[in-house]
């Protein structure tokens, strides 16, 4: 497994969109998750979404209204389309991959953590 590498961030005006990538090479197996945290200055890490190869996809409450993970499995990337983006959701976006997740965000669960790439939404 390699280390997952976040890109596609960037500034956007409220109410745009952006789509990141997260190259993950190395996930092939039921039950390896690769996962969207996203941290905002002065606040804790949190998760956003996640896919658990073989068992689905899951969401943080409140996120899967405006934010939808998906995955292109030839090129080993998963994506994360985010809608409707709003000042509160400037952070930055970490991928991150555990073998087992069962569908949570624990943090201390996922070992292998890609740099980050920073969404900055401005109003």
């Amino acid at each position: 497994r390699e280390q997952p590498v976040e890109s596609g961030g960037g500034s956007v005006q409220a109410g745009g969109s952006l789509k990141l990538s997260c190259k993950a090479t190395g996930y092939y197996f039921s039950g390896d998750c690769i996962t969207w945290f996203r941290q905002a200055p002065g606040k804790s890490r949190e998760g956003v979404a996640g896919i658990a190869i073989g068992d689905g996809e899951f969401y943080a409450d409140s996120m899967n209204d405006r934010f939808t993970i998906s995955r292109d499995r030839p090129r080993n990337v998963i994506y994360l389309h985010m809608d409707n983006l709003k000042p509160e959701d400037t952070a930055t976006y970490y991928c991150a991959a555990t073998k087992f997740c069962n569908h949570e965000f624990r943090i201390s669960q996922y070992d292998l953590w890609g740099p980050g790439t920073q969404v900055t939404v401005f109003s």
